[in-house]
């Protein structure tokens, strides 16, 4: 399993790192908020997209493969939820005020994991690819292991870019801009799901 897991390690990191909705919200979130008001967003990302994963391998994989229709759904409803959150971003509050309040919270990010389209077409992808039927068990561990391990450290390490582009903000024309272009780049994702 040594290749195997050297590969499943890379493709699961390449679809985690890559930008995405969730790592766009991170940015956005360690940006405006800081780490420690992003923690929830963290754990929102990380444990819905586990359990994701895990309903996938155990339930969900042959429900997909005979009703193609679910997976339009879920792009659809995706699509819908990425909308809403590009234009809570776009138009946030920029007040320099302490406690201003984070308007993507836990239960946000755990429940989108469910109708992130990039997130459940990577969970179909690692799991029709590396969780094997001689070994289910095993295999199956190792991809659920993987793939929490990949949601929590893909997520962290959005919200650090996102608290480290903080030390330019000089204005709040700048952190406007920032806000506008994570927006921008959620409603790309949402065009990459179309094409």
């Amino acid at each position: 399993m040594h290749p195997d897991l050297l590969l499943l390690i890379g493709i699961s990191f390449s679809m985690g790192f890559t930008p995405g909705p969730n790592n766009a919200v991170a940015s956005y979130s360690g940006f405006n908020f800081g780490i420690k008001k992003t923690i929830p967003l963290i754990f929102g990302v990380g444990l819905g997209y586990t359990l994701l994963v895990i309903l996938v391998n155990y339930v969900l994989i042959s429900t997909f493969q005979k009703f193609p229709i679910i997976q339009e759904i879920i792009r659809t409803l995706g699509t819908i939820f990425l909308f809403y959150l590009a234009y809570k971003i776009a138009f946030s509050s920029v007040s320099t005020e302490s406690k201003k309040e984070n308007p993507v919270k836990f239960l946000d990010t755990f429940l989108f994991q469910f109708v992130n389209p990039k997130g459940v077409m990577a969970a179909m992808t690692l799991i029709s690819k590396f969780v094997l039927q001689e070994d289910y068990f095993r295999t199956s561990i190792t991809v659920i292991l993987v793939c929490a391990a990949t949601a929590f450290l893909s997520i962290t390490a959005w919200t650090f870019l996102g608290k480290f582009l903080r030390k330019f903000a000089t204005n709040n024309s700048f952190i406007k801009r920032f806000n506008y272009a994570m927006s921008l780049l959620i409603v790309v994702c949402i065009v990459g799901f179309y094409i």
